[in-house]
Parts: C-alpha cells; structure tokens; sequence
C-alpha cells in the first residue's frame, strides 16, 4: 500500500505549485483525481478529471509519453495514485503536485470554476 502523500519514491520528484504549472505549460498532462462535487468547485486550468476510483479502468487513457502530474485537495491521493502508476503499472514520468489544489490557491495561481 503506498504512504501518504507518494512517499514510496522519492526518487520521483513530485512538484509544488509553480514547478507544477510551469510543467504544463510545456506539455505535462495535470490530471485531478478528486471527485465530481470537488472539481466542479474549482479546478486549476488546463487538468482533466479521472477520479481516483476510475483510475484503474482509465489506464488506457493515460500516455506513457507524456510527463503526467496528478492533483487532489491536498496531494494524499494523488500521491497514492502516483504510487500506484509506478509500482502497478510502470510509469516512470509520473508526478504528485505538492499540496494539492489548496497550496496552488495558496499560492495564487488561477482557479475556474
């Protein structure tokens, strides 16, 4: 079972906020795993929404060739999911946004809704 937060590989570099947005601004595909309710409160722009539980039958939908940051409300379940691309599937470009959506409102960087 992954730790809190993506701790199993910390050779994975996971990304603050900043490092997170500038990363998809060159590409990086940002994926929120929170669920329906939360990303229609607010999301960052740019991410599409694969809740955690349809993340294992979404596989498929998620490129080996693209850099991919995963995103919740605080980064726990995004971490578990980077955790679970790594170890269940193989990714090796796969990363955790630091904090989640709190610390990137924290930051003042964009939300919609």
């Amino acid at each position: 079972m992954a730790e809190r937060g993506g701790l199993l590989h910390p050779e994975v570099e996971d990304y603050t906020p900043e490092q997170a947005q500038a990363e998809v601004a060159r590409g990086a595909l940002l994926i929120d795993v929170r669920e329906r309710h939360e990303w229609d409160a607010g999301r960052m722009p740019g991410a599409q929404l694969i809740p955690m539980g349809q993340i294992p039958s979404r596989i498929g939908d998620l490129p080996r060739d693209r850099k991919i940051i995963f995103t919740c409300r605080t980064g726990n379940r995004s971490g578990t999911i980077k955790d679970y691309m790594i170890d269940e599937h193989g990714y090796a470009d796969v990363h955790n946004l630091l904090g989640g959506i709190v610390a990137w409102q924290f930051d003042g960087l964009p939300v919609v809704k």
